[in-house]
């Protein structure tokens, strides 16, 4: 069985390749999902991981309905990608109505050409599930990372057992929530892979920061931050 380990950094992924992890999802912002990992991360993990590295590419976090600008970010961003020699590719475009944005993920998998390809947790949205399968194998998916449209793998166990019956030859691959726990579940029911963090918080500093960075406002699935012309323009005009 493919042991698949979300690294959110080069310590995290150099760990998880000392651990025995046979490959790498690499992202940044474990707290919103993942997203597109930084150039310097990228070039880092490349030069020195050797397992296979797939990145996983989002420009933002939120829902997973893109502009026409955002789209081409990450058809960039997986050109620099193939430039520097990774495995795979992990993302994925859904319709506002949570349907599979087969004609933009087309554009994605094109762009990533040999490499791998691994439609992301965004398949946990969609309405019909079956259906997407069926849609993603036609765009000739390689894996599809899921955990059963539920907020576990294990809770999601029967969905991701049904999606794996209807799938011909993508790779249904089980995350969110995975442990030593309960891998055997996925083993003992056949998936050939499985996706987990294997995280755990660290103390990093010393003394209490003073005021936190953190903005909870920042979070949401339904709404995207975005500078607001308005705000902008009447602090300019003020102070020019």
């Amino acid at each position: 069985m493919l042991v698949e380990v979300c690294a959110n950094s080069l310590e995290s992924a150099l760990i998880a390749e000392r651990a025995g992890a046979d490959r790498i999802e690499l992202c940044s912002e474990l707290a919103v999902g993942g997203l597109t990992p930084s150039y310097g991360l990228l070039k880092m993990v490349k030069e020195r991981v050797s397992i296979p590295v797939h990145v996983l590419i989002r420009p933002r976090s939120g829902n997973f309905s893109y502009t026409d600008d955002e789209l081409n970010i990450m058809v960039t961003d997986i050109n620099l990608c193939v430039e520097l020699g990774f495995s795979g590719i992990v993302s994925g475009v859904l319709h506002q109505n949570f349907k599979v944005d087969v004609e933009r993920t087309k554009i994605l998998k094109q762009a990533a050409g040999h490499l791998k390809f691994t439609f992301h947790r965004a398949f946990d949205w969609v309405e019909n599930p079956i259906e997407a399968i069926r849609q993603l194998e036609e765009l000739e998916m390689d894996y599809v990372l899921t955990s059963g449209q539920q907020n576990s793998a294990p809770k999601g166990l029967q969905l991701l057992c049904d999606l794996q019956k209807h799938s011909s030859y993508i790779d249904i691959m089980p995350g969110s929530g995975v442990n030593a726990g309960n891998v055997s579940l996925f083993k003992d029911q056949g998936f050939k892979a499985v996706h987990l963090s294997g995280t755990a918080m660290e103390k990093k500093l010393d003394k209490i920061a003073p005021i936190t960075m953190n903005s909870k406002s920042f979070l949401s699935d339904d709404h995207v931050a975005v500078t607001q012309f308005k705000n902008v323009h009447e602090v300019v005009t003020k102070v020019k």
